[in-house]
């Protein structure tokens, strides 16, 4: 069920106020446009987390990530929560961070019981220097190097296999190591379970034409081929079927599939221990969406697992799931600095701000759809249809297209909604803009937790060889 939202000016940026603060611990964050502390303030201002979002600005600069903590938290322990309460067996949460990998977020995950989900070496890295503990750290991806799938072993975290090159690859680094680091490495099998779900071409992974996991028929040669492998210890399986779905149906249909596929495993004598049915659960980005709750999602979920393994007569799995759209996102919004404006006369009117594609490329990679509010008049009503447009040389570099706005003006602080997700992980240095900072917030404090990025940290990487910087400096 949708939270009810504050309507107190209407075509106002009041309108996407969340539900009174006395129960924000009961609202599901995805449910929510802004995050659950947002509100306004005795100066007619956005605040999130007890903050001032334009003095923020005023502050720290624009672009700004903002982060409220407890947005963030509440979304963890909902979780973390309601896999306890209606799932009899053992389970774990995992943040999927490759929707916001940085030490402060995977940290403050890790305080709240979640283990982390990482896609490269990069992450993985990420994850261990926040604190997480390797058993906690499940390492995906369709293309893991060899230098990465070393750094696995290494680390002793798990590794989700995904294909014959990798668990061949794996199998011949496990034998070249010396007898006396032969532990068995801990694998999960990644599968394509066939199921489609509603959602983004490029965001669909569950259906059987996908570039990740192993074809369903060539489970019995998987498991044939690790059953005969000392050093890889199969603990598990995974599949995950599509992002920013709506629907329940589909990952209730895939708790059948799975405990099917554990069944063959087990004729390989492979006893599975875990299921890890992904994750996926949307976001509300805009009015017209209208995902379940996060309790209603772990609910279902956790009923059909109990379910297909009582029709099998079969014990139950740790089950495990992996969100991470529907942590971050809802936690995050993007401050950004009104400058110029365009009017094309009975077309359209561009009001530009001093981001864009580089600090949030989805709207021009999938055609996302956001809202924006003017930060520092927040009850004053929307009289106006514009398009918010980037600074990037770029036509397509466009945020928000017929954006209701009050009139705006240079200097306005403009905040777009539900940014935490794939905002801050797929930016750029596209026209070497660096990228924003990012602060959390809390009632107690401010922190930064990204710093901003200067020009000198563009050239950082960057090498002149000597004989062209001669030939510049002879002209």
């Amino acid at each position: 069920m949708v939270s009810t939202q504050s309507v107190i000016a209407t075509n106002s940026g009041l309108q996407y106020l969340p539900k009174s603060t006395e129960s924000v611990q009961e609202s599901s964050p995805n449910q929510e446009l802004l995050p659950l502390t947002a509100k306004v303030n005795s100066l007619d201002h956005l605040e999130i987390g007890g903050w001032d979002v334009p003095a923020l600005v005023e502050k720290f600069g624009s672009p700004l990530y903002i982060v409220d903590e407890d947005t963030l938290r509440t979304a963890c322990r909902q979780y973390r929560d309601a896999l306890k309460q209606h799932y009899p067996g053992e389970s774990l949460v995992l943040y999927a961070s490759k929707a916001w990998s940085s030490l402060a977020v995977c940290a403050l995950c890790g305080s709240e019981g979640l283990g982390i989900d990482v896609v490269s070496g990069g992450e993985l890295y990420t994850a261990i220097q926040a604190g997480v503990k390797p058993d906690k750290i499940y390492f995906h991806g369709n293309n893991k190097s060899q230098a990465e799938l070393t750094l696995a072993i290494e680390t002793d975290c798990i590794i989700v296999v995904d294909n014959w090159l990798e668990l061949e690859t794996l199998a011949a680094l496990k034998n070249q190591q010396k007898e006396e680091v032969q532990n068995p490495t801990k694998i999960m099998i990644r599968f394509t379970p066939g199921i489609e779900c509603h959602t983004h071409e490029y965001i669909r992974t569950g259906h059987l034409d996908s570039k990740f996991g192993f074809d369903p028929n060539q489970l019995n040669d998987v498991f044939a081929f690790i059953s005969k492998e000392e050093l890889l210890s199969l603990i598990g399986i995974h599949a995950h079927i599509g992002s920013q779905i709506f629907e329940v149906q589909p990952h209730q249909d895939l708790a059948g599939v799975m405990v099917d596929a554990m069944t063959t495993a087990m004729s390989y004598n492979l006893p599975i221990k875990e299921i890890n049915i992904g994750g996926g659960l949307g976001i509300r980005y805009t009015e017209a969406d209208d995902p379940p709750s996060i309790e209603t999602w772990v609910h279902k979920v956790s009923t059909a697992m109990v379910d297909a393994c009582q029709a099998r007569q079969l014990p139950l799995p740790k089950l495990l799931c992996e969100p991470g759209r529907s942590i971050i996102g809802p936690a995050c919004v993007t401050a950004y600095t009104v400058g110029s404006q365009k009017q094309i006369p009975d077309i359209r009117t561009y009001i530009s701000v001093d981001g864009g594609m580089s600090d949030n490329p989805r709207p021009i990679t999938y055609q996302s759809m956001y809202r924006a509010v003017v930060a520092n008049r927040l009850s004053e009503a929307s009289t106006e249809t514009v398009t918010i447009a980037g600074k990037h040389c770029e036509s397509g570099d466009v945020l928000i297209k017929n954006a209701t706005l009050p009139a705006t003006q240079p200097g306005d602080c403009l905040v777009v909604m539900a940014t935490g997700a794939y905002n801050y992980s797929m930016a750029s240095n596209y026209n070497r803009l660096p990228r924003p900072a990012a602060v959390l917030v809390s009632n107690n404090e401010v922190n930064v937790i990204l710093q901003r990025e200067t020009y000198q940290d563009l050239l950082n990487q960057d090498t002149l060889p000597e004989r062209i910087a001669m030939g510049n400096n002879s002209i």
